[in-house]
């Protein structure tokens, strides 16, 4: 192991001890450790090791945070009108205990992760739990993370759900209908699906002493529908724009779209909404409460997280471990297959619980392929690389909720109870999220192998 291996590591690993022990210094610890590695690179510190300020910006997924920004604006003035409550009321008259209310937010936050960013999703399905959880005087802290683990399992259901799936959708040219139906057996939709539903078993059974019944006959009066209808439009036009590809993943000739697009989307409807609001009001009150309300400590440590994952990567510790598992690749014969399969599903699981697994998974889909091509080589049988591409985005996708860092939509999720004045330490959230990755991704796992070995 070289000098640059080592210090990559080690700043990596004491990056995410800090961040797991001092909760408060998150976004701290984060960005000293990106200026850290921008330092080293810009020194030429360690040879061939080149990480400027420039590399460490285009390193920012500006997309997402720009999406952020605009859909907490947005859902500000959604909760501002009272939407929340009122939804909020409608589940309860139709729930009649805690338990299943939890599952069916739930299954309602995993419903539209499917087809929204999942960040997005949290931030417009957590109002409505603080909601509930506030008129039933109960602690939110249950409802948010499984909202949100809910949110990041299901955005691998469809190829516009998450960027993991537009990826794979590129490198295995799968296009939309090929995640419902492809080679006449069934996709990652049904996959993700059945992953959904062994996850709410497990809810209801760890909420299965929270029996008590839900009796709220009171609700809320709504008297401005328009931040409801531009929180809509924003996820109709995420769902719409998702179908053109951007550059990076069109056909020659193809209509393509800025990579900032959702972001756009985002920002833009926020400031219909505010100015709208501010011309009503006749001042610019609601424009300053609604920038107070953005969680910036969220988007500053997403912003450290995208450069140190950008550092590491540039160090060559992403594509170690992908030559490692390639390595590994077998004779070819049933039991080589299985290994290898399982060797990726569940050390793409472990990675994805503490590193973001966009460049993780950018990384390993050409490693699957040059293992695949082996494997078919070694056994004289063609072997489908969905096999190996599924059972990637099952580990790559679903290990994030293993840990409270592992996803954004649980950063995301985790800064709103934060803001709502509760601090969840890991070991509370890994209660929830351990059973709930380890049944969905068993799931997955045995599903993938059987539809597709």
């Amino acid at each position: 192991m070289d000098a640059l291996t080592v210090f990559a590591l080690g700043l990596f690993a004491v990056t995410y001890v800090v961040m797991f022990t001092f909760q408060r210094f998150r976004p701290h610890a984060a960005v000293i450790s990106a200026c850290i590695f921008v330092i080293v690179g810009s020194l030429n510190v360690f040879p061939g090791f080149r990480y400027t300020l420039g590399d460490a910006l285009g390193e920012i997924d500006w997309n997402v945070l720009m999406m952020i920004t605009g859909t907490m604006g947005t859902v500000f003035l959604f909760i501002r009108s009272k939407m929340p409550q009122l939804l909020s009321d409608v589940i309860v008259s139709h729930v009649h205990s805690v338990r299943w209310l939890v599952t069916a937010l739930s299954l309602f936050a995993g419903l539209i992760s499917a087809f929204v960013d999942n960040v997005a999703t949290v931030l417009m399905v957590a109002p409505v739990a603080l909601a509930v959880c506030h008129k039933l005087k109960i602690s939110p802290v249950p409802f948010i993370i499984c909202i949100s683990v809910s949110s990041n399992l299901q955005g691998a259901a469809t190829l516009v759900g998450d960027t993991t799936s537009i990826l794979l959708g590129k490198a295995a040219q799968l296009d939309f209908m090929d995640f419902f139906f492809v080679e006449n057996r069934p996709g990652m939709f049904w996959v993700t699906e059945l992953g959904a539903a062994a996850s709410a078993l497990i809810i209801l059974w760890m909420f299965r002493h929270d029996t008590q019944r839900i009796d709220l006959k009171d609700r809320t009066i709504v008297e401005d529908k328009v931040p409801a209808l531009l929180l809509c439009l924003t996820v109709l036009c995420l769902i719409l724009a998702s179908f053109i590809p951007y550059a990076a993943n069109a056909e020659p000739g193809q209509l393509t779209k800025p990579d900032t697009t959702n972001g756009m989307i985002c920002l833009f409807f926020f400031a219909v909404g505010a100015i709208r609001q501010c011309i009503r009001d006749g001042n610019a009150e609601v424009l300053l409460d609604s920038l107070k309300e953005i969680d910036y400590y969220t988007i500053t440590l997403l912003a450290g997280l995208f450069v140190v994952i950008g550092g590491i990567d540039k160090a060559g510790l992403i594509d170690q471990i992908g030559y490692l598992l390639a390595g590994l690749s077998g004779d070819g014969s049933r039991a080589s297959v299985f290994l290898i399969y399982s060797i990726i599903v569940w050390v793409s699981v472990l990675l994805s619980a503490f590193i973001d697994n966009i460049p993780y998974t950018a990384t390993m889909l050409p490693v699957v392929a040059v293992i695949t091509e082996c494997l078919s080589e070694a056994g004289g049988v063609a072997l489908s690389p969905n096999l190996l591409y599924f059972g990637l985005l099952v580990g790559a996708t679903l290990g994030g909720n293993l840990t409270p860092i592992g996803a954004s939509a649980n950063i995301a999720g985790i800064g709103i109870l934060r803001r709502d004045g509760y601090e969840v330490r890991p070991a509370e959230f890994m209660r929830f999220g351990v059973p709930f990755t380890l049944a969905a991704v068993t799931t997955g796992y045995l599903l993938v192998w059987f539809l597709w070995a």
